[in-house]
């Protein structure tokens, strides 16, 4: 694993179950997220039956992932935000930028819910004010208007 001013080079070793104990992600997650590039480790982190050591820095990397995440960014959003955080490029004015974008994204979508939401209660009220089915067990015409 390249060097990251996440933390300093520690010599506890855990597997993969305590990695998601500690971490509290699965270990479906942390294998998807080695898989991805997000962490790594050498063969040499290896036990003589293969499993897997993982130090501190790995375990203070997927914090740092989680908390990225539980900021709303994307895999790769967050994978640019830990390239930035290697090189010491993640200022407060890189960051304040991203999550200004993020929350832009997050308005748009509250507006196209929203507009959603408010096409769904005038069909709701379309059909209380004399739904056109002939029977209870016919199609609901809101639905099926112009597919047939």
């Amino acid at each position: 694993m390249e060097y990251s001013p996440l933390s300093s080079i520690k010599c506890n070793k855990m597997l993969i179950g305590e990695l998601s104990a500690k971490t509290g992600l699965s270990r479906d997650t942390i294998r998807f997220y080695e898989k991805e590039g997000l962490i790594s480790i050498g063969r040499k982190q290896r036990r003589e039956n293969n499993y897997k050591e993982y130090d501190e820095t790995v375990l203070e990397r997927l914090n740092a992932i989680k908390r990225i995440k539980n900021f709303g960014f994307t895999l790769n959003e967050t994978a640019d935000l830990l390239s930035l955080i290697a090189v010491n490029g993640a200022t407060c004015d890189e960051v304040r930028g991203r999550i200004n974008k993020k929350i832009a994204v997050i308005d748009n979508k509250i507006d196209d819910l929203l507009q959603l939401r408010q096409q769904l209660l005038t069909n709701i009220q379309i059909c209380r004010d004399g739904c056109q089915a002939v029977s209870e067990d016919e199609n609901c015409p809101i639905i099926v208007q112009n597919i047939q």
